[in-house]
């Protein structure tokens, strides 16, 4: 079952893709000294939430691209909902293959670029930041959302969490990525215990309820095994191991 389809099911309640809660989402943007002048391009925006947010509360006018069609409309709807759709825009698209200029990427670089969770569509971290950089305005600040091991992880929670030994590092390891690849911390806010349960647990309720009204889908077998090893990965090894934040940048 491909994996895009796993998260639309699963995430059909969640309006932040990531665990992140409403607060922290607003207090990253009063961290980043939003205002009505600022200009921002979300890469894989899931349904917009961040920038609709931001466009409601300080102003800002953003661009979202994701690959997901059910999510680029929710992103619209969410829009129209708070009021900022002359504000925001969602298109559908491949965020890993922007270049500035090309539809529907302006011409004229941004003040913020971000890439919250989806660290994916350059690669890893390094392609991603790499990716980024030439839509950034000289002065501006690129957002990563990136995992990162709270702990070093026993050998087996690398396959229950479906990631190799080197998709993710410690904090401190992040930092190290992030320096090399140019780039100076300045600022993170971070997921913490009762984000990441409401996240990852509401999934899991989501997708129950799901399989009650689909039993006989052609996807309710893949989605039964989806949601029995999300939640042993997550009580065995994800709670404990894995940390979660937002990390703003600027270009060294």
């Amino acid at each position: 079952m491909d994996v895009l389809r796993q998260h639309e099911i699963s995430e059909a309640d969640h309006r932040i893709l990531n665990p992140f809660t409403d607060d922290q989402l607003i207090t990253l943007g009063e961290i980043c000294r939003l205002r009505p002048d600022v200009r921002q391009v979300d890469l894989a925006s899931g349904k917009g939430e961040m920038l609709c947010r931001w466009a409601q509360r300080f102003g800002i006018r953003g661009l979202g691209i994701d690959l997901s069609e059910v999510f680029v409309s929710a992103a619209r709807t969410r829009a129209v909902e708070l009021g900022v759709a002359d504000r925001v825009r969602f298109e559908r698209g491949d965020a890993g293959a922007v270049t500035p200029g090309t539809a529907p990427v302006e011409s004229d670089p941004y003040d913020v670029v971000s890439c919250i969770g989806a660290t994916w569509i350059g690669g890893g971290l390094a392609g991603t930041i790499e990716l980024m950089r030439p839509l950034l305005a000289e002065g501006g600040l690129l957002l990563v959302g990136e995992p990162y091991w709270r702990e070093d992880p026993p050998p087996q929670a690398y396959q229950a969490e479906g990631v190799g030994p080197e998709d993710f590092t410690s904090l401190v390891g992040t930092l190290d990525r992030f320096e090399a690849a140019g780039t100076q911390l300045v600022e993170m806010v971070l997921a913490d215990e009762a984000g990441w349960d409401r996240y990852t647990a509401g999934q899991w309720w989501t997708v129950s309820r799901w399989l009650d009204d689909n039993p006989d889908s052609p996807e309710a077998p893949a989605m039964r095994e989806y949601l029995t090893d999300l939640r042993r990965s997550y009580l065995a090894y994800g709670r404990q191991y894995l940390g979660w934040g937002v990390f703003v940048l600027r270009a060294a």
